[in-house]
Protein backbone atom coordinates (compact mmCIF):
# COMPACT_ATOMS: atom_id res chain seq x y z
CA UNK A 1 0.00 0.00 0.00
CA UNK A 2 1.21 3.49 -0.83
CA UNK A 3 0.19 7.10 -1.34
CA UNK A 4 2.11 9.04 -3.99
CA UNK A 5 2.25 12.70 -5.02
CA UNK A 6 0.55 13.89 -1.84
CA UNK A 7 0.38 17.71 -2.05
CA UNK A 8 1.50 20.10 0.68
CA UNK A 9 0.50 23.65 -0.34
CA UNK A 10 2.14 26.89 0.73
CA UNK A 11 0.29 29.55 2.69
CA UNK A 12 0.40 33.31 2.73
CA UNK A 13 -0.54 35.63 5.58
CA UNK A 14 -2.89 38.24 4.13
CA UNK A 15 -2.11 40.38 7.17
CA UNK A 16 -0.23 39.72 10.41
CA UNK A 17 -0.63 41.82 13.56
CA UNK A 18 1.30 41.12 16.76
CA UNK A 19 -1.09 42.02 19.59
CA UNK A 20 0.88 40.92 22.65
CA UNK A 21 3.26 38.44 24.23
CA UNK A 22 2.56 35.66 26.70
CA UNK A 23 4.61 35.02 29.82
CA UNK A 24 6.12 31.94 28.16
CA UNK A 25 7.53 34.09 25.35
CA UNK A 26 5.03 33.10 22.63
CA UNK A 27 3.60 36.03 20.71
CA UNK A 28 -0.12 36.68 20.40
CA UNK A 29 -1.18 37.22 16.82
CA UNK A 30 -4.03 38.03 14.55
CA UNK A 31 -3.63 36.91 10.96
CA UNK A 32 -5.48 35.50 7.99
CA UNK A 33 -4.14 32.37 6.29
CA UNK A 34 -4.76 31.52 2.67
CA UNK A 35 -3.40 28.45 0.87
CA UNK A 36 -1.92 28.97 -2.59
CA UNK A 37 -1.14 26.71 -5.51
CA UNK A 38 2.56 26.25 -4.77
CA UNK A 39 3.30 22.74 -3.52
CA UNK A 40 5.79 20.38 -2.01
CA UNK A 41 4.93 16.74 -2.78
CA UNK A 42 5.35 13.62 -0.65
CA UNK A 43 5.31 9.86 -1.30
CA UNK A 44 4.51 7.30 1.39
CA UNK A 45 5.09 3.53 1.17
CA UNK A 46 3.70 1.37 3.95
CA UNK A 47 6.18 -0.53 6.12
CA UNK A 48 5.17 -3.31 8.49
CA UNK A 49 8.25 -3.04 10.73
CA UNK A 50 7.25 0.24 12.41
CA UNK A 51 10.26 2.12 11.01
CA UNK A 52 9.99 5.72 9.76
CA UNK A 53 12.57 6.10 7.00
CA UNK A 54 13.16 9.40 5.22
CA UNK A 55 14.77 9.33 1.81
CA UNK A 56 15.20 11.56 -1.20
CA UNK A 57 15.23 15.34 -1.19
CA UNK A 58 15.04 17.17 2.11
CA UNK A 59 16.32 20.38 3.62
CA UNK A 60 20.10 20.43 3.48
CA UNK A 61 21.73 19.80 6.84
CA UNK A 62 18.48 18.80 8.56
CA UNK A 63 18.86 15.57 10.52
CA UNK A 64 15.99 13.10 10.25
CA UNK A 65 15.18 13.41 13.96
CA UNK A 66 14.71 17.19 13.51
CA UNK A 67 12.66 16.92 10.31
CA UNK A 68 9.02 17.89 10.90
CA UNK A 69 7.91 15.18 8.45
CA UNK A 70 9.62 12.46 10.51
CA UNK A 71 8.48 14.01 13.79
CA UNK A 72 4.88 14.13 12.51
CA UNK A 73 4.95 10.45 11.55
CA UNK A 74 6.34 9.46 14.95
CA UNK A 75 3.79 11.65 16.75
CA UNK A 76 0.98 9.81 14.98
CA UNK A 77 2.53 6.46 15.92
CA UNK A 78 2.79 7.51 19.56
CA UNK A 79 -0.75 8.86 19.68
CA UNK A 80 -2.39 5.80 18.14
CA UNK A 81 -0.09 2.92 19.11
CA UNK A 82 0.05 1.69 15.53
CA UNK A 83 2.83 -0.76 14.70
CA UNK A 84 3.00 0.37 11.10
CA UNK A 85 5.78 2.47 9.62
CA UNK A 86 6.47 4.35 6.40
CA UNK A 87 9.11 4.98 3.77
CA UNK A 88 8.83 8.70 3.03
CA UNK A 89 10.17 10.64 0.07
CA UNK A 90 9.46 14.29 -0.57
CA UNK A 91 10.34 17.00 -3.03
CA UNK A 92 10.66 20.62 -1.97
CA UNK A 93 9.40 23.49 -4.10
CA UNK A 94 8.33 25.83 -1.31
CA UNK A 95 11.48 27.71 -0.25
CA UNK A 96 12.67 27.33 3.33
CA UNK A 97 12.94 30.50 5.39
CA UNK A 98 10.41 32.18 3.14
CA UNK A 99 7.39 32.63 5.41
CA UNK A 100 5.32 30.28 3.25
CA UNK A 101 4.90 27.52 5.85
CA UNK A 102 6.54 24.75 3.82
CA UNK A 103 7.77 22.71 6.78
CA UNK A 104 4.47 23.05 8.62
CA UNK A 105 2.55 22.09 5.50
CA UNK A 106 4.73 19.02 4.96
CA UNK A 107 4.10 17.95 8.56
CA UNK A 108 0.34 18.46 8.20
CA UNK A 109 0.16 16.49 4.95
CA UNK A 110 2.18 13.72 6.61
CA UNK A 111 -0.29 13.48 9.49
CA UNK A 112 -3.28 13.48 7.12
CA UNK A 113 -1.77 10.97 4.68
CA UNK A 114 -0.47 8.51 7.28
CA UNK A 115 -3.74 8.68 9.18
CA UNK A 116 -5.28 7.41 5.94
CA UNK A 117 -2.52 4.93 5.00
CA UNK A 118 -2.30 3.42 8.49
CA UNK A 119 -6.09 3.52 8.97
CA UNK A 120 -5.66 5.12 12.38
CA UNK A 121 -8.89 7.12 11.85
CA UNK A 122 -8.14 10.16 13.98
CA UNK A 123 -10.52 13.09 13.49
CA UNK A 124 -9.48 16.45 12.13
CA UNK A 125 -9.49 17.96 15.62
CA UNK A 126 -7.30 15.12 16.92
CA UNK A 127 -4.79 15.67 14.12
CA UNK A 128 -4.81 19.41 14.77
CA UNK A 129 -3.88 18.81 18.41
CA UNK A 130 -0.98 16.63 17.30
CA UNK A 131 0.05 19.26 14.79
CA UNK A 132 0.10 22.08 17.34
CA UNK A 133 2.79 20.23 19.31
CA UNK A 134 4.93 20.33 16.15
CA UNK A 135 4.44 24.00 15.34
CA UNK A 136 1.92 26.83 15.59
CA UNK A 137 1.24 26.88 11.83
CA UNK A 138 0.63 23.13 11.44
CA UNK A 139 -3.03 23.12 12.61
CA UNK A 140 -4.26 25.52 9.92
CA UNK A 141 -3.14 23.15 7.17
CA UNK A 142 -5.10 20.33 8.81
CA UNK A 143 -8.05 22.68 9.38
CA UNK A 144 -8.05 22.90 5.60
CA UNK A 145 -9.82 26.21 4.99
CA UNK A 146 -8.80 29.86 4.75
CA UNK A 147 -8.90 31.06 8.31
CA UNK A 148 -8.75 34.05 10.59
CA UNK A 149 -6.27 33.06 13.31
CA UNK A 150 -5.75 34.33 16.84
CA UNK A 151 -3.85 33.25 19.94
CA UNK A 152 -0.43 32.02 18.83
CA UNK A 153 -2.05 31.17 15.50
CA UNK A 154 -3.97 28.10 16.68
CA UNK A 155 -7.44 29.64 17.31
CA UNK A 156 -8.97 29.34 13.85
CA UNK A 157 -12.21 30.64 12.38
CA UNK A 158 -13.05 29.81 8.74
CA UNK A 159 -13.44 32.82 6.44
CA UNK A 160 -14.72 33.17 2.90
CA UNK A 161 -12.31 34.93 0.57
CA UNK A 162 -12.80 36.21 -2.97
CA UNK A 163 -11.15 34.57 -5.96
CA UNK A 164 -7.63 35.93 -6.23
CA UNK A 165 -4.26 34.97 -7.70
CA UNK A 166 -0.81 35.85 -6.46
CA UNK A 167 2.72 36.33 -7.65
CA UNK A 168 5.05 35.05 -4.93
CA UNK A 169 8.56 36.49 -5.05
CA UNK A 170 11.56 34.92 -3.33
CA UNK A 171 14.50 37.20 -2.45
CA UNK A 172 18.07 35.91 -2.45
CA UNK A 173 18.15 35.82 1.37
CA UNK A 174 16.27 33.56 3.79
CA UNK A 175 14.93 34.71 7.16
CA UNK A 176 14.97 32.54 10.33
CA UNK A 177 11.70 33.04 12.19
CA UNK A 178 13.18 33.13 15.69
CA UNK A 179 15.44 36.07 14.96
CA UNK A 180 12.50 38.20 13.88
CA UNK A 181 10.27 37.52 16.87
CA UNK A 182 13.10 38.14 19.30
CA UNK A 183 13.92 41.57 17.86
CA UNK A 184 13.51 44.46 20.36
CA UNK A 185 12.23 46.57 17.44
CA UNK A 186 9.17 44.39 16.88
CA UNK A 187 5.83 46.09 17.57
CA UNK A 188 3.91 43.91 20.03
CA UNK A 189 0.87 46.04 20.82
CA UNK A 190 -1.16 46.29 17.63
CA UNK A 191 -4.86 46.85 18.36
CA UNK A 192 -7.05 43.80 17.89
CA UNK A 193 -9.47 43.71 14.97
CA UNK A 194 -12.67 41.72 14.63
CA UNK A 195 -13.26 39.06 12.01
CA UNK A 196 -16.19 41.06 10.64
CA UNK A 197 -13.96 44.07 9.95
CA UNK A 198 -11.60 41.83 7.96
CA UNK A 199 -14.33 40.00 6.01
CA UNK A 200 -16.32 43.19 5.32
CA UNK A 201 -13.19 44.82 3.93
CA UNK A 202 -12.75 41.95 1.47
CA UNK A 203 -16.41 42.04 0.53
CA UNK A 204 -16.30 45.70 -0.48
CA UNK A 205 -12.72 45.78 -1.82
CA UNK A 206 -12.89 47.31 -5.25
CA UNK A 207 -11.54 46.15 -8.58
CA UNK A 208 -10.96 48.23 -11.65
CA UNK A 209 -10.29 46.76 -15.11
CA UNK A 210 -9.68 43.44 -13.39
CA UNK A 211 -7.09 44.82 -10.98
CA UNK A 212 -7.37 44.96 -7.21
CA UNK A 213 -7.26 48.64 -6.29
CA UNK A 214 -8.15 48.58 -2.58
CA UNK A 215 -4.67 47.53 -1.46
CA UNK A 216 -4.06 45.16 1.44
CA UNK A 217 -5.95 44.89 4.70
CA UNK A 218 -3.94 45.92 7.77
CA UNK A 219 -0.21 45.27 7.64
CA UNK A 220 2.48 42.74 8.49
CA UNK A 221 4.06 43.90 11.75
CA UNK A 222 7.13 41.76 11.09
CA UNK A 223 7.93 43.36 7.74
CA UNK A 224 9.70 46.52 8.95
CA UNK A 225 11.90 44.44 11.29
CA UNK A 226 12.90 42.07 8.48
CA UNK A 227 13.60 44.86 5.98
CA UNK A 228 15.90 46.58 8.47
CA UNK A 229 17.71 43.42 9.57
CA UNK A 230 18.07 41.58 6.24
CA UNK A 231 19.45 43.91 3.55
CA UNK A 232 18.84 41.63 0.57
CA UNK A 233 15.19 41.26 1.55
CA UNK A 234 14.96 45.04 1.86
CA UNK A 235 16.56 45.39 -1.56
CA UNK A 236 14.00 42.99 -3.04
CA UNK A 237 11.15 45.01 -1.52
CA UNK A 238 12.62 48.19 -2.99
CA UNK A 239 13.02 46.54 -6.40
CA UNK A 240 9.38 45.42 -6.42
CA UNK A 241 8.27 48.94 -5.51
CA UNK A 242 10.29 50.36 -8.41
CA UNK A 243 8.40 48.03 -10.75
CA UNK A 244 5.16 49.62 -9.53
CA UNK A 245 4.09 46.45 -7.66
CA UNK A 246 2.23 46.65 -4.35
CA UNK A 247 3.88 43.73 -2.51
CA UNK A 248 3.49 42.45 1.04
CA UNK A 249 5.80 40.15 2.98
CA UNK A 250 4.24 36.90 4.17
CA UNK A 251 4.80 35.51 7.66
CA UNK A 252 8.23 36.27 9.05
CA UNK A 253 9.66 36.55 5.53
CA UNK A 254 11.50 36.49 3.30
CA UNK A 255 8.96 36.05 0.47
CA UNK A 256 6.58 38.71 -0.83
CA UNK A 257 3.27 38.41 -2.66
CA UNK A 258 1.43 40.62 -5.12
CA UNK A 259 -2.33 40.15 -5.48
CA UNK A 260 -4.27 39.90 -8.75
CA UNK A 261 -7.85 39.06 -9.66
CA UNK A 262 -6.99 36.36 -12.22
CA UNK A 263 -4.22 33.81 -12.64
CA UNK A 264 -3.67 35.12 -16.18
CA UNK A 265 -2.75 38.56 -14.81
CA UNK A 266 -0.47 36.98 -12.23
CA UNK A 267 1.25 34.89 -14.93
CA UNK A 268 2.00 38.00 -17.02
CA UNK A 269 3.56 39.72 -14.00
CA UNK A 270 5.56 36.60 -13.09
CA UNK A 271 6.96 36.36 -16.62
CA UNK A 272 7.95 40.02 -16.54
CA UNK A 273 9.82 39.47 -13.28
CA UNK A 274 11.56 36.35 -14.60
CA UNK A 275 12.50 38.23 -17.78
CA UNK A 276 14.14 41.00 -15.78
CA UNK A 277 15.96 38.43 -13.65
CA UNK A 278 17.40 36.84 -16.79
CA UNK A 279 18.38 40.16 -18.38
CA UNK A 280 22.07 40.44 -17.52
CA UNK A 281 22.00 44.18 -18.22
CA UNK A 282 19.48 44.66 -15.41
CA UNK A 283 21.69 43.91 -12.41
CA UNK A 284 19.31 45.34 -9.83
CA UNK A 285 16.96 42.38 -10.40
CA UNK A 286 19.69 40.10 -8.98
CA UNK A 287 18.08 40.53 -5.55
CA UNK A 288 15.24 38.23 -6.75
CA UNK A 289 15.85 34.47 -6.74
CA UNK A 290 12.53 33.16 -8.06
CA UNK A 291 8.90 34.04 -8.71
CA UNK A 292 5.75 31.93 -9.07
CA UNK A 293 2.21 32.67 -10.28
CA UNK A 294 -0.21 30.87 -7.94
CA UNK A 295 -3.99 30.69 -7.61
CA UNK A 296 -5.48 31.32 -4.20
CA UNK A 297 -7.09 28.10 -2.99
CA UNK A 298 -10.56 27.89 -1.46
CA UNK A 299 -9.59 24.81 0.54
CA UNK A 300 -6.66 22.50 1.23
CA UNK A 301 -6.45 19.71 -1.40
CA UNK A 302 -6.51 17.06 1.38
CA UNK A 303 -9.34 18.59 3.38
CA UNK A 304 -11.72 15.74 2.63
CA UNK A 305 -9.22 13.05 3.66
CA UNK A 306 -10.20 13.55 7.30
CA UNK A 307 -13.51 13.56 9.15
CA UNK A 308 -14.63 16.53 11.20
Amino acid sequence: MALYDVPAPAKINLFLHVTGRRDDGYHLLQTAFRFIGLYDTLDFDLRDDGQIVREGEQIAGLAADDDLVVRAARALQDATGTKRGAQIRYTKTIPSGGGLGGGSSDAASTLIALNRLWQTNLSRSDLMRLGLALGADVPVFIHGQPAFAEGIGEVLTPVELPERAYVVVQPTQNVPTQGVFSSPDLTRDSPSVTISVFTDWHTISATENGNVVAGFFGRNDLESVVLAKYPKVGAAAAWLARQGLNARMTGSGACFFVEFVTIEQAAVCQQQIIGRMLNRENDDAAVIQNAWACPGLFEHPLRHWTSS
